[in-house]
């Protein structure tokens, strides 16, 4: 089913104390299920456009699309696409979207459509057997980046300038080594995002220190930062990036196991990722999405398997609103926000 948000004095109540303000389902804003009628899919990709429009993609090469803010769905599959695993989904509107596919060599592909998915055109294949690419993030309509796991030693960068409908990989020369056994996790289409028109933070783990890397100049360039979050395990690091400015931004993650603890699974910036400091009060488990309230410097939202949590003061403390599963969420200017998960969970805030 599919999760959304959208009601502005929903989201409102939900930015007061927790004293003041009871938890999601308990006659308050809640998640309202918005169920396509395809349980056998996970959504780790999601894009809001507003509270009428949302796009969807997962397993089995699956594109789902409303524009009645969840009331139906349709099925904008490209066509063959049933082997790949779509883990990321950037749409610009109701008609245009871009849409990342994961996995080793040829699996990792991107597809555009400018006709609401009636239409898709593949517009990158990736050819490197070494290569696997994990998240998307547009900074405009035309320039966004793709990234990948590293090549040779290196994060992979991919760029476009018109909007998806081309890429050229990046050089190398301005990233940072990696470190070793270092990697993204294509959890959410969120371990890379994007603020203003050339800043953008990727997400790492799997390595002995959790870290984002920042570039100011549109992936050109970038700088290392160490991430208080679980590591020095491939199933450990931060899997989730929001930035409400190019200042101000939230790191979620921890061990995605169901059976491992993640102790500091969130941690806050306010210098623009170059030092982060652990939660103090952080979410309960491992959470691998995370999106700020619309028009809210101090309130944000994180997600994963075992639940929701709300922090109020800009990320330094969390507490559990809600025990749903949702892999991703994310929030729109117009106030509405959706979230979306495992057997084709998908949601919508309502009050």
């Amino acid at each position: 089913m599919a999760v959304g948000v959208a009601c502005g004095a929903a989201l409102a109540a939900l930015t007061v104390p927790a004293a003041e303000a009871g938890p999601l389902g308990e006659g308050g804003p809640h998640w309202a299920p918005k169920d396509p009628g395809t349980p056998q899919i996970r959504f780790r990709g999601l894009a809001a456009v507003d509270r009428h429009t949302a796009w969807l993609a997962g397993t089995g090469g699956t594109v789902l699309r409303t524009t009645d803010g969840g009331g139906s769905w349709r099925n904008v599959s490209p066509p063959g696409a049933g082997e790949l695993q779509f883990r990321d989904v950037e749409a610009f509107d109701a008609r245009r979207a871009v849409v990342l596919a994961i996995g080793e060599g040829e699996a990792s592909r991107v597809y555009r459509t400018d006709d609401g998915g009636a239409t898709w055109t593949e517009s990158f294949r990736n050819t490197d057997p070494k290569a696997f690419y994990d998240c998307l993030s547009f900074f405009d309509r035309r320039h966004g980046l793709a990234m990948g796991d590293p090549v040779d030693g290196r994060f992979r960068i991919l760029a476009t300038s018109d909007g998806g409908r081309s890429w050229r990989v990046l050089p190398s020369a301005g990233m940072p080594p990696a470190l070793d056994g270092e990697a993204g996790f294509a959890a959410s289409g969120q371990c890379l995002v994007t603020s203003g028109p050339k800043d953008v933070w990727l997400a790492t783990g799997g390595g002995a220190h959790a870290r984002v890397l920042h570039s100011a100049d549109r992936g050109l360039t970038w700088t290392a930062a160490g991430a208080p979050v679980p590591a020095g395990d491939p199933a450990r690091g931060v899997f989730a990036l929001a930035f409400r400015d190019r200042t101000h931004g939230l790191a979620v993650g921890g061990d995605y196991r169901p059976d491992k603890p993640s102790p500091q699974a969130a941690a806050v910036t306010a210098d623009g990722g170059r030092t982060w400091t652990p939660a103090a009060t952080p979410p309960p488990a491992y959470r691998s999405g995370a999106a700020w309230l619309p028009h809210s410097r101090t309130a944000a939202l994180a997600v994963g398997p075992t639940g929701t949590d709300l922090t109020t003061d800009a990320g330094r403390t969390w507490r559990t609103i809600d025990s749903g599963s949702y892999d991703t969420v994310a929030c729109t200017a117009d106030l509405s926000c959706w979230a979306a998960g495992e057997q084709g969970r998908v949601a919508r805030l309502e009050r």
